[in-house]
Order: C-alpha cells, then sequence, then structure tokens
C-alpha cells in the first residue's frame, strides 16, 4: 500500500508537470502570432494572428482525430500508427507514468507549431480558407508520420538510435522546409524583386510586437524542452533549462553582433531571429550536451541565421519572417550538432561518426518527406480551390479581404502604419501599364 502511494503520488506530480509545459508551448502559438504580425505589414497582421489561430482550432482537432493515432499507434513496419484514431482505444503500450490525456495534449501543442511556422512564412498572399486545408493536413498527417519514424517506439529512425530529444528535426525541420516547398509554390510577394535582380525592403510594421512575441516564444520553451522529459521528478531538467536558456542567450548575441560587424548597425529582426535559431539547434540535443556546447551550437546558430536570410532571399525566396532560415537551417544544423556534441556518443567524446550518420540520415529523409509532401500539398491545393489571392486583393491587404476589418481602427492610425502602402500602389500602377504595354 505505501508503495502504490508512492507510486500515485509520483504520477499526479508527472501529470502536472507535462499539462504545466504543454500550457506553456500552447501559449507559443502567441509567440508566433504575435511574431509574425509584427514582421508583417499592418494591413495583413491581423489575417496572419487569424491563421496562427486556425493551428490551434483545425489543428488541434486534426490531431486529435488522426494524427495522434499515427503517430503513437501501433505498427507492424516502423512507418506509421494504425490503431488509436479519435484517441480510442487502449494505450498502455506507451508505458506512460501519466493518463495518455496529458500525454496526447502535450503532442498535440507541438503540432499546432509545426503549422504556425508554415504560417509565417505564406504571410500577405495566401488565401485564408487553403491555409486551413494546409494546416490539417499537416497536422494530421505530415508531422505525425516523420514523428513516428522519431518518437514512436518503433519507428524505423528511433530503432536505428536517432536523437531528437524535443524535435529539432521532427518539430523544426519539418516546419522550416514544408515552408520552403509553400514559398516555392506561392511565390514572392508583389514588389519584393525587382526584374533586375535586386531586393526591395518590405518593413515590418511593428518590431515591439515582434519582440514580444520572441519573448513568449523564448518562455515557453522552458515548456517544449523540459517538458519532453514528461516527469516532473526527473533532475535532468534544470539542465535542460540552462542549456535551453544559454543556445538562445548565444543565439541572439551572435545575431546582433554578425550584424554589427557585417552592416555597422545592429539589426533587431536578426537578434530576435538569432535567439530563436538557438532555441531551434538545441532542441535536439538540450538534454544531452554541456552547458559549454550548449552555448556553441546557439552561437553559430545564430550566425548561420544572419547568412541564410539573404541566401534564400537571392534565390527569391520570399520569407517575410524567416522562418525557413530560423526552423528549417538551424533545425538541421541543431540536429547533426548532436552528433559532434553529445557527451554519450558524440564525435568530440569519442564517439566516432556513427551517431553523425545517424542524425544525417534522419535529417535527410525526414526533410525529403516534409518538402516533398507539402509540395504535393500545395500544388494541388493551387489547382483546385487556388491558394494565392489576386494583385489587387494584395494591394489592399488581407485584413480587409478576409476579414472585412483592419487590425487598427482610425484614419490616422492605417496611415502611419501604412506609409509603405503609397510605394505598393505605384508599383501594381507601374505592373498594369507594363502588362497593357505587352
Amino acid at each position: 500500500m505505501e508503495m502504490m502511494d508512492v507510486n500515485t503520488l509520483a504520477s499526479g506530480i508527472d501529470t502536472v508537470w507535462v499539462l504545466l509545459c504543454a500550457a506553456l508551448v500552447f501559449f507559443m502559438e502567441a509567440g508566433f502570432a504575435f511574431l509574425e504580425a509584427g514582421f508583417i505589414r499592418a494591413r495583413n497582421s491581423l489575417n496572419i494572428v487569424m491563421k496562427v489561430f486556425m493551428d490551434c482550432t483545425v489543428g488541434m482537432l486534426g490531431y486529435w482525430a488522426i494524427g495522434f493515432a499515427i503517430m503513437y499507434g501501433l505498427d507492424k513496419a516502423g512507418l506509421f500508427g494504425i490503431t488509436g484514431f479519435f484517441l480510442e482505444g487502449d494505450f498502455n503500450y506507451l508505458g506512460l507514468n501519466i493518463p495518455v490525456y496529458a500525454f496526447w495534449l502535450f503532442q498535440a501543442v507541438f503540432a499546432m507549431a509545426v503549422a504556425s511556422i508554415v504560417s509565417g512564412a505564406v504571410a500577405e498572399r495566401m488565401k485564408f480558407a487553403p491555409y486551413i486545408i494546409y494546416s490539417l493536413v499537416v497536422t494530421a498527417f505530415i508531422y505525425p508520420v516523420a514523428g513516428h519514424w522519431i518518437w514512436s517506439a518503433n519507428g524505423w529512425l528511433a530503432q536505428l538510435g536517432m536523437i531528437d530529444f524535443a524535435g529539432s528535426t521532427a518539430v523544426h525541420a519539418v516546419g522550416g522546409w514544408s515552408a520552403l516547398a509553400a514559398v516555392l509554390v506561392l511565390g514572392p510577394r508583389r514588389g519584393k524583386y525587382n526584374s533586375d535582380g535586386s531586393i526591395n525592403v518590405l518593413p515590418a510594421h511593428n518590431m515591439h510586437l515582434a519582440a514580444i512575441g520572441a519573448f513568449i516564444l523564448w518562455v515557453g520553451w522552458f515548456g517544449f524542452n523540459p517538458g519532453s522529459t514528461l516527469s516532473g521528478l526527473d533532475s535532468n531538467i534544470a539542465r535542460i533549462a540552462v542549456t535551453t536558456n544559454l543556445a538562445a542567450a548565444a543565439g541572439g548575441t551572435m545575431g546582433t553582433l554578425t550584424t554589427m560587424l557585417k552592416f555597422g548597425k545592429a539589426d533587431p529582426s536578426m537578434a530576435i531571429n538569432g535567439a530563436l535559431a538557438g532555441l531551434v539547434s538545441i532542441t535536439a540535443g538540450t538534454a544531452f550536451v554541456s552547458p559549454l556546447s550548449a552555448v556553441i551550437i546557439g552561437a553559430t546558430a545564430g550566425w548561420l541565421v544572419v547568412l541564410a536570410v539573404p541566401f534564400f532571399d537571392k534565390l527569391k525566396v520570399d520569407d517575410p519572417v524567416g522562418a525557413i532560415a530560423v526552423h528549417g537551417v538551424c533545425g538541421s544544423f541543431g540536429t547533426l550538432a548532436v552528433g559532434i556534441f553529445a557527451q554519450e556518443g558524440g564525435l568530440l567524446y569519442g564517439g566516432g561518426l556513427q551517431l553523425i550518420g545517424i542524425q544525417a540520415l534522419g535529417l535527410t529523409t525526414v526533410s525529403i518527406w516534409a518538402f516533398g509532401l507539402s509540395y504535393i500539398t500545395f500544388k494541388l491545393i493551387k489547382i483546385t480551390v487556388g491558394i494565392r489571392v489576386s494583385k489587387e486583393e494584395e494591394m489592399e491587404g488581407l485584413d480587409l479581404v478576409e476579414h472585412g476589418i483592419n487590425a487598427y481602427n482610425g484614419n490616422k492610425i492605417n496611415q502611419a502604419l501604412e506609409g509603405v502602402a503609397t510605394s505598393d500602389i505605384d508599383l501594381f500602377q507601374s505592373e498594369t501599364k507594363q502588362t497593357i504595354a505587352t
């Protein structure tokens, strides 16, 4: 009886811990909404908040109905689950010390995060209804299959020994490379690139809002990474919190310093994305690396993101918030970094190249899966219901076109926030004249 009481107490503590961490991760959706709304123009800011909101509604339902079963259901080939749809059935095979409902909620908020990574990349030109379709597909199928491979006990990458503690690959690389597929199908925003190859800056309308979003995401990561232990009694949660925090600090520092050295000014967007890059990169190995290694990983990611954003711009891959660079590039780097810095099996700790090879194999296959399925999904949406707003609608702004309301009420406020609109109108008129002339 005494042992049963101890076990019950332990289960209760773990349950409360997981639910608290799930709430922190869920609150990250507010971070995504603020960050992305701040990084884009005012006339589209409410639309992006609505898209993130749909990740929390439609995406949550999709993961409940189908996604969780595909991700954690029983299987025979290590590819995807086939039991547990609608959260029905016996889940004792999972070996949980917490109720399956607590485990499901924690996993569901991760699925929402994957979709929200993509929402920022497609900002300012994707229709609202088609986005809902994609949010459902990615949370119910694309992400769960990748998650099954890595995190299910029978997943083929789990069997090989791939390490992705909280999702540098499963969440961030999946979201980042899915975002790349989306942008390639959508095309750039009007006015972003000139015919001579030069790039126009379409300025963020509220960097304060973006910074608040980044702070919320940073705080949410204390649920994202330590919560992945699934136990409040695991003494490693303190180390995980420290390595998470140090990587973010190093990434933000390096992002700032790199822009100061490169441009002579500290770029706030790169400071923000540098910190997020550090968080993304440490997520795979946070439980297995030292604090010093976390600083190195985070700093490297902060430097990489400053290089990656203009790199994609040169390729005319228009990503308004830097989601591909932050999540795709730095999620990939963080996955490979485990093979170097893991204190058990890492190259620097005498583990040789075996773990790096496993990490590279896992990263490559999951990235191809996420990019390929997302590209097919967006292509199918494009040729069926359509995916992009018209030229006139893009110039008017998606807030009014899709939702019938401005994010900011009052003519003076809108005029001040939309000072760039005049140049947009000039651009539209110029494009129209060129079309008529040809």
